[in-house]
C-alpha cells in the first residue's frame, strides 16, 4: 500500500470536525409490484418497507463519524419523526447532535424515493417526493445555530459546509464560520451545489464539473482548455488554496493555489452503481485527511477512493477506513 495513504488512512481518527449545512432525511419507502391499478396506469405497490439514511449534510456527518472522525453536526430539523430518527441514527454512532436546532416552524428536510420492484424485476426508482419549507430562517433560530457555532468552531481540527441549496446556511451563518476558520487557521472545505461564489474565503472547495461551468457561465467543460480555464478562474474567484473539482469517470482535478494542476484518475474502472452522496464522502475524507496533516494532493487522492468505494453502494452510503486500506491495496496491486 502506498505508505502515504496508508499513514493518513491510520491517522483519520479522532479528528474533531464540523459538518454545517441542509440536514436531509433521506427516505427510502420500498414496494413490491403487485399489479397494474384499475384507476390508472400505474404499478400498485404492496409496502415492503421502510428506511431511513442520513442524507445531504447529514450523510457528509455520518460518513465523518463512520471514519473514526469526532464529529459535530450543526444544522435545523423539524419537531417531527423524520427530525428525531436523523437524531438517533446520528447520536447511534456517537456524533454530537446538539448543534441539531429544532425548529417546530417547519418540518425536517425530507426526499421520499418510493423504490419498486420483484421477484423477477431490478429495484429501482419509480418517484421522489421532497418536503422542506423555503422561508428564511427565524432570527431566534438563526441566533441559536449561531451560538451553537461560536462556542464550538474554535476547537475543531476541520469544518466542512454542506450547502444543498436550503435555508441553513444564511449569510451570518456562513459569514461567521469562514471568518472564524481564517482566523484560527482551520481547514474549511465547502460544498455548495447552487451558490458556491457566496462562500468565497473557504481553505478548500469541492465543485463538479456541471456546477462549476453554471457559476462561471461556461455552456460545458468537455475541452481541457476549457476545463482547466474554469478550474482556475473559480479558485482564483473564492479566494482559496485549493479547489476539487469531480468529474465522473474521468475522475477529480486538484487545482492549487500557485497554479499547480493535479489530475487523478479513477480508483476503480468497474461499473458505477450509484452515485448519490459520493460527493459528500469525499468531502468529509479529504476534511479529515487535512485535519491528518495531508497536502491537497494527499487529501484528494484519498477523496477519490472514499467516493470510489460508495458509488458502487446502492443509495445514500458511507465508508470505512477498513474498506479506503482495502482500496489502496487492491489499486496499488493493479497498478504495480
Amino acid at each position: 500500500m502506498d505508505s502515504g495513504l496508508a499513514r493518513l488512512i491510520d491517522n483519520l481518527s479522532g479528528h474533531r470536525i464540523m459538518v454545517i449545512g441542509d440536514m436531509v432525511a433521506d427516505v427510502y419507502l420500498e414496494g413490491i409490484i403487485s399489479r397494474i391499478s384499475r384507476e390508472a396506469p400505474v404499478l400498485v405497490l404492496e409496502h415492503g418497507g421502510e428506511n431511513v439514511v442520513p442524507g445531504g449534510a447529514a450523510n457528509a456527518v455520518h460518513n465523518a463519524a463512520t471514519l473514526g472522525g469526532d464529529a459535530f453536526a450543526v444544522g435545523v430539523v423539524g419537531e417531527d419523526a423524520a427530525g428525531r430518527e436523523l437524531a438517533a441514527i446520528l447520536a447511534g454512532k456517537k456524533v454530537h447532535t446538539a448543534g441539531l436546532i429544532i425548529d417546530p416552524a417547519r418540518p425536517t428536510i425530507t426526499k421520499t424515493r418510493v423504490m419498486a420492484g420483484g421477484l423477477a424485476t431490478v429495484r429501482q426508482q419509480i418517484v421522489r417526493i421532497d418536503r422542506e419549507a423555503k422561508d428564511s430562517l427565524s432570527p431566534a433560530v438563526e441566533a441559536r445555530l449561531l451560538e451553537y457555532i461560536g462556542a464550538h468552531i474554535e476547537t475543531m481540527a476541520a469544518v466542512v459546509i454542506s450547502d444543498y441549496g436550503s435555508i441553513t446556511l444564511s449569510p451570518a451563518v456562513r459569514d461567521m464560520v469562514i471568518a472564524a476558520c481564517r482566523r484560527r487557521d482551520i481547514p474549511c472545505i465547502v460544498d455548495s451545489r447552487y451558490n458556491i461564489l457566496a462562500f468565497a474565503g473557504a481553505t478548500v472547495v469541492k465543485q463538479n464539473e456541471a456546477e462549476v461551468a453554471a457559476a462561471l457561465g461556461y455552456k460545458n467543460l468537455d475541452a481541457e482548455s476549457a476545463l482547466v480555464e474554469a478550474g482556475e478562474r473559480m479558485l482564483a474567484a473564492m479566494q482559496a488554496e485549493a479547489l476539487l473539482l469531480t468529474r465522473g469517470p474521468d475522475g477529480m482535478s486538484l487545482f492549487e493555489a500557485g497554479g499547480r494542476v493535479t489530475h487523478i484518475p479513477v480508483s476503480n474502472v468497474s461499473e458505477v452503481f450509484d452515485v448519490t452522496g459520493a460527493g459528500d464522502t469525499a468531502v468529509v475524507t479529504a476534511a479529515l485527511a487535512l485535519a491528518a496533516g495531508a497536502s491537497y494532493v494527499e487529501a484528494a487522492r484519498l477523496a477519490n477512493f472514499a467516493a470510489g468505494i460508495v458509488v458502487k453502494k446502492p443509495g445514500t452510503a458511507t465508508t470505512t477506513t477498513a474498506e479506503l486500506r482495502e482500496a489502496v491495496g487492491v489499486y496499488n496491486e493493479n497498478n504495480r
